[in-house]
């Protein structure tokens, strides 16, 4: 089935070759340009094909070019348009489109992991969990003719992610071109996707009073931090019910009113906290339809910690790959990098998914290093990419979902952990006054080391 330069890829670079072999499968060239003709509302193919800018982009956001011009440039004049030509196409991507992008690969992606038998332990047995947060792409590059005379930050966009624990991946986005944009603005979007017995965990931009009742009329089920901004009504005082290892918890009855008037009874939980948070505070009030029966008001407040997983996620992007590429200054070329980025970081997911299936998931969670595995991507992505041309890759256009599971295994078996074991470190050293010297602009290292005072 394999060639056997392929077979050396696989048991010496199983990692990039499993990321690369996923991308076949879900992205390949004739599969991408086809779904982009279906999907694309204002935009068309000439002579530049989509999946031509999708495999440029995906070389920026793995590393393995620090920019867009540098991937083209890499092709020797192989893609037959000019730079501008890739820039303006670039440039026109619709949100709807980069989106989609994400939407339908997580689909097919999230197939494979349940098909491995890879995924999470659930947070909340019999309930899908969704957690739901914003992302503000950073300040890009004056590069704009209408950037150039401002000194504030230039933002191209902004979005809403959904992220599903159960299989660590980024399931959904909602991206907008307008970087001011308020994140309550986008929820009428989000609504729409909501599915019934699921349990979507925000933070309080989205508590909205007409978003909380419209996930309910979809029996659906919330844990959202109170907004102060947000009109109740009191139907019970504040009763004690527990403590965890954040402080003491406190429940009580409300109701909120909606614009008939009707009254909708849900709980509304105080956690007092032992340590304040960042921003000084030490008490939060978390709200939910959830039944007692399923989740007590300590279990609600554990979920909301939890919440801070799609925070690392960001994290992750941003160090691991190149999410938010800050030379891309319109809006929608952003937006597409960014999307990239997280169908990246999903396929860096089934790469996981393989290795709890074999080795545990206790094992990779506590262990497994997600930069070292995009690192490894990165260094090797090039030389594969020359050594092993498309047609090595062809096989796994065809495949069943069932082969192409049994192939992924096979290839995360070479995988040596060692090679990707994160660095555990200490705790930091307190930052001590550095009066000491002060007179001089330099000191030599050296002498310091050896005990010597510097030169005065």
């Amino acid at each position: 089935m394999f060639s056997k330069i392929f077979q050396r890829f696989m048991n010496q670079r199983p990692v990039p070759v499993r990321v690369q072999a996923l991308l076949e499968r879900t992205l390949s060239p004739n599969k991408l340009d086809a779904w982009f003709e279906r999907t694309a509302v204002g935009q068309y193919t000439r002579e530049l094909l989509f999946s031509t800018v999708f495999e440029l982009m995906s070389w920026v956001v793995f590393k393995t070019f620090p920019s867009v011009n540098a991937a083209y440039k890499a092709q020797g004049g192989s893609i037959g348009v000019s730079v501008t030509s890739l820039y303006n196409k670039l440039n026109g991507i619709e949100p709807t489109t980069s989106a989609a992008l994400v939407r339908d690969t997580a689909k097919e992606q999230a197939e494979i992991i349940e098909e491995m038998g890879g995924p999470c332990t659930p947070w909340l047995p019999g309930y899908r969990i969704q957690v739901l947060d914003g992302n503000c792409i950073e300040a890009t590059e004056h590069r704009l003719e209408v950037l150039r005379n401002t000194n504030a930050g230039a933002l191209p966009g902004k979005s809403l992610v959904v992220y599903d624990p159960l299989l660590e991946m980024a399931t959904d986005v909602f991206p907008c071109e307008d970087g001011h944009a308020q994140e309550r603005s986008l929820l009428a979007q989000v609504l729409p996707t909501v599915r019934a017995n699921e349990v979507w965990i925000m933070d309080r931009n989205f508590c909205v009073r007409s978003f909380l009742l419209g996930i309910a009329g979809q029996e659906a089920y919330f844990v959202c931090r109170e907004h102060k901004g947000l009109a109740f009504r009191v139907l019970s005082p504040l009763q004690m019910v527990g403590s965890t290892a954040s402080g003491k918890v406190h429940e009580q009855r409300i109701e909120i009113l909606d614009d008939e008037g009707k009254p909708h009874p849900y709980r509304r939980i105080q956690l007092t906290l032992k340590k304040a948070t960042r921003d000084g505070e030490t008490e939060l009030f978390l709200l939910t339809n959830l039944p007692p029966s399923a989740a007590d008001a300590r279990l609600i407040c554990e979920l909301y910690r939890k919440r801070w997983t799609i925070e690392t996620m960001f994290q992750e992007l941003e160090a691991h790959l190149h999410s938010e590429i800050n030379t891309l200054g319109y809006p929608r070329a952003a937006l597409f990098g960014f999307c990239v980025a997280l169908v990246a970081y999903n396929a860096l997911a089934v790469v996981k998914a393989a290795l709890r299936t074999l080795h545990g998931e206790e094992k990779i969670a506590n262990e497994l290093s997600g930069y070292y595995l995009a690192e490894n991507i990165a260094r090797s992505h090039d030389g594969m990419r020359v050594a092993l041309p498309p047609n090595e890759w062809a096989v796994f256009h065809t495949m069943t979902t069932a082969t192409f599971v049994e192939v992924v295994l096979q290839i995360a078996s070479h995988v040596n952990l060692a090679k990707f074991a994160k660095s555990r470190r200490g705790p930091k050293k307190p930052k001590p006054k550095r009066n000491q010297y002060s007179k001089h602009p330099h000191v030599s290292t050296a002498k310091l080391l050896k005990g010597e005072k510097p030169r005065t």
